[in-house]
């Protein structure tokens, strides 16, 4: 499993940088792919430039990566899983796992991703909102009387109770009113720049298709779950619809991870910065072990 924005922090993937040359090479490379020092502003900040989501994503991406290749080289070794997924930008670092994506595509793809969400971001005053203690169908009817023409959409179901509304700046504070007289336990406005996952982001998911359609992709070693669907695909036509309908379709998270526990998963893995998504597995399925994999010590 690989985290999504919103997991980076400041100083994610120094250690992992200092200690193992796999890594290393990992984020000089993509520095050289993107043309700034993206290692400079992971490491030392500052936390308003590594917010942007034009740095973030491509940031959570090669930090993902080092940690994975980090753990290799240290003798980390969690056998050939079965099937591979990613938290809506995780989603990329998860097809690099599998064989879909080269490297240097992935860091290319997620750099236009965020830079095309963030231009769309900036047209209209908007954000995400998430609720915790509604299930879907309380959260839609908040959604359909808090609208009131304007966009709202229900865009991250990440766990039991714990959806994100995603729309404008307006419509989600009617939302987190009307959540919270419903019975919502708490409502908290997203550190993001915008309405992910929703209609607002149709601007930049017209740029994306153009180069997700031009980008060569192999046949995945092994099945990604999509988020879009909560569906294992192997099919890279398949694949490629999938990235493109998911910026401005939902995340199917808790489905996904329902999924997998139902066929039997038992042991999983979160690579990158961050234990969010291990947080939300144990909230679907507290008997499964999930081990998560970041700063990798040298001995391991």
């Amino acid at each position: 499993m690989f985290p999504g924005q919103g997991a980076q922090k400041v100083g994610m993937g120094r250690e992992n940088f200092e200690n193992h040359p796999v890594a290393r090479e990992i984020f000089q490379q993509a520095d050289e792919i993107l043309g700034f020092d993206l290692s400079r502003i992971c490491f030392e900040g500052p936390e308003e430039e590594l917010e942007r989501t034009d740095v973030s994503q491509p940031a959570i991406l090669v930090s993902s990566v080092a940690s994975l290749e980090a753990y290799r080289a240290a003798g980390g070794d969690f056998g050939d899983p079965g099937v591979t997924l990613g938290l809506s930008l995780g989603e990329y670092t998860a097809l690099w796992y599998a064989g879909v994506l080269s490297f240097e595509d992935a860091v290319r793809l997620v750099r236009l991703r965020g830079q095309c969400m963030q231009e769309a971001c900036e047209k209209i005053s908007s954000g995400m909102l998430s609720v915790i203690g509604l299930d879907r169908v309380a959260l839609e009817a908040v959604a359909q009387k808090a609208a009131e023409g304007e966009v709202l959409q229900l865009a991250n179901f990440l766990a039991p109770k714990q959806i994100v509304l995603s729309g404008a700046a307006g419509a989600l504070e009617r939302a987190s009113v009307l959540a919270q007289e419903a019975g919502a336990r708490k409502t908290v406005p997203l550190a993001v720049a915008g309405a992910f996952h929703s209609e607002l982001m149709r601007s930049a998911q017209e740029r994306l298709a153009a180069e997700v359609d031009r980008i060569e992709m192999n046949v995945p070693r092994i099945p990604v779950m999509v988020n879009v669907d909560a569906v294992l695909l192997s099919d890279v036509a398949e694949i490629r619809s999938a990235l493109v309908r998911q910026l401005t379709g939902a995340v199917y998270w808790v489905d996904s991870m329902r999924q997998l526990v139902a066929q039997g998963g038992s042991s999983f893995y979160e690579v990158g910065p961050g234990r969010v998504l291990s947080g939300l597995l144990k909230r679907v399925d507290r008997k499964v072990t999930s081990i998560s994999i970041d700063n990798v010590d040298s001995g391991t």
